[in-house]
């Protein structure tokens, strides 16, 4: 079981792992609204844990397509009240967010990880440095607010590993206790970007790396399968999961945690050898 010294303090990470999603926001496509509240929110947490959440990752800016940006203070405010009521030594906490200033006081309250869907700043990435924080560096074609309005590549798989293999140098210099990158799903992709992304995974791997993947509940699956409410996308959230382990991911970035646990758990002993 590897070993990650995430801001000095020694934490197990077993691959693969669940990513829970905490939403503290009032406008997230799936689950807006419903853990503003700090209270609520830590309860929510610590049953994702319960349920075999390695890592929660707390989000207070949304970043579903057509989202406006929030205030760096209005941000803190969400996180900060939620961030002082959980246990640092108990599980990992990663923290979504592009703002330095908030990535700082996240880090400086304990966050192990930063999840920056900008591909990877480099204010953000010095910070992490610094506090020997783990990394999620994912890929988007422009920003929130107009990334599904054209998306745009000649071959979605190449480029987007193109992107990330430009930073490697920068990446390795860093030294960080554990780097992830992130295709993007639903940012700034057609349908069949995202599909090519998750039918190619394996093309992703390499040594400077962990790949992480964040498809649970979007809106492929609805283009898909008609299901145009969230909540009504488990089984495609669960299949694409299986997928990308069987394709090398580290990490799944899940908002259904219990279910996809046990599918990750059934589909790595079917795939075991009598």
């Amino acid at each position: 079981m590897p070993k990650f010294n995430f801001n000095q303090t020694q934490h197990h990470l077993e691959f693969p792992a669940v990513m829970g999603i905490l939403n503290l926001t009032p406008d997230s496509f799936s689950d807006g609204g419903k853990f503003v509240d700090p209270e609520t929110a830590c309860d929510h947490a610590r049953s994702m844990v319960q349920d075999g959440a390695q890592i929660i990752d707390l989000g207070a800016e949304s970043t579903r397509p057509g989202s406006l940006p929030v205030s760096e203070q209005e941000e803190l405010s969400r996180i900060l009240p939620v961030l002082e009521k959980l246990s640092k030594d108990e599980f990992i906490l990663s923290l979504d967010t592009t703002k330095p200033a908030v990535a700082q006081a996240g880090l400086q309250a304990g966050v192990h990880i930063i999840n920056d869907v900008s591909g990877g700043s480099s204010p953000l990435l010095d910070l992490a440095s610094r506090y020997q924080a783990g990394f999620v560096a994912m890929h988007c074609q422009g920003d929130p607010q107009t990334m599904q309005e054209n998306p745009n590549y000649e071959d979605v798989c190449r480029e987007v590993l193109d992107f990330f293999k430009s930073r490697k140098e920068e990446f390795d210099k860093l030294h960080l206790p554990r780097l992830w990158i992130d295709p993007g799903i639903g940012f700034g992709k057609t349908l069949q970007n995202n599909l090519s992304l998750m039918r190619r995974l394996e093309e992703f791997i390499d040594s400077s790396w962990g790949i992480l993947l964040g498809s649970s509940r979007k809106s492929w699956i609805d283009q898909l399968c008609h299901a145009p409410d969230p909540m009504e996308r488990l089984g495609g959230s669960l299949a694409s999961a299986v997928s990308a382990v069987s394709k090398g991911a580290e990490i799944i970035r899940a908002h259904d945690v219990r279910e996809t646990v046990q599918a990750l758990e059934v589909s790595k002993i079917l795939a075991l050898k009598d």
